[in-house]
């Protein structure tokens, strides 16, 4: 069963879809990643182990506007599962010193660090995506799809949706396909080159056990030209099966 075409309005003050060949400082796309497309969907409503969001189109409604932003950001990360473990024994958890005096740390070296990043700024887009069950669920499709839309409809959402970054949230508001719009300036062209498809595997189903623990993947698309390049604002996603879409091989497969 074809999945019908969902469509969000989404907006915000600040976004920021880290090229991933930039190690240090974060330089964004001009546009959203089908992989930042997806985490805004999986925000609202997600099943992992049955069905999977798959990105086709992204209108850009707002001009492209770069700000730069620089923060302060911990060198280090708190593992929950070292927490909770902790305080189950009893025992209290070690705390992340963001910035203080080498008497007080035994060490120079400060738990901060100033990072520059290129973000967006006043961004605001109408994403396309459609569910995709797996093996097994296509009778669910209907199903899902009307979950979706009341979840949409009333605002909820399984986390707050973000733009790359979670301090960045983005706004959503379910439209019907087809309608004009709420703000729309002039359309432009515009040729990115390789960009970040996603992080994971989107082919197989995760398995109940296995949510959470999922292992990277990263695949790439090439958004340039007639096709897959920005043109007149809309930069349309190839399918994730696709052979337009490079993968990272598998571990243990040398293909």
């Amino acid at each position: 069963m074809e999945g019908k075409d969902q469509a969000l309005d989404v907006w915000g003050e600040f976004a920021c879809f880290t090229r991933p060949e930039l190690k240090v400082e974060r330089f964004s796309y001009p546009v959203p990643t089908p992989s930042a497309v997806r985490g805004i969907y999986d925000a609202i409503y997600c099943n992992r182990h049955e069905f999977r969001w798959q990105v086709t189109r992204v209108e850009i409604l707002k001009p492209i506007r770069f700000v730069a932003l620089r923060r302060n950001e911990v060198r280090e990360k708190i593992d929950p599962n070292v927490v909770e473990n902790k305080w189950m024994n009893g025992e209290p958890p070690s705390p992340i010193y963001a910035d203080l005096t080498e008497g007080m740390l035994g060490t120079d070296r400060k738990g901060r660090v100033q990072r520059q990043t290129m973000a967006l700024g006043d961004v605001r887009y109408r994403l396309h995506a459609v569910i995709w069950p797996y093996g097994g669920f296509e009778g669910k499709q209907n199903g899902y799809e009307s979950e979706f839309r009341r979840r949409a409809t009333r605002g909820k959402c399984i986390y707050q949706p973000y733009f790359g970054c979670r301090e960045f949230p983005a706004y959503f508001e379910l439209v019907e396909v087809g309608s004009p719009p709420a703000k729309f300036e002039k359309p432009f062209d515009l040729d990115i080159g390789w960009m970040l498809y996603d992080v994971f595997d989107l082919t197989e189903k995760v398995p109940d056990a296995e949510v959470g623990q999922t292992k990277p993947r990263i695949s790439l698309f090439h958004a340039t030209g007639e096709e897959y390049g920005v043109r007149g604002g809309v930069l349309k996603v190839p399918l994730h099966e696709s052979d337009l879409v490079h993968k990272v091989p598998k571990e243990g497969n040398d293909a």
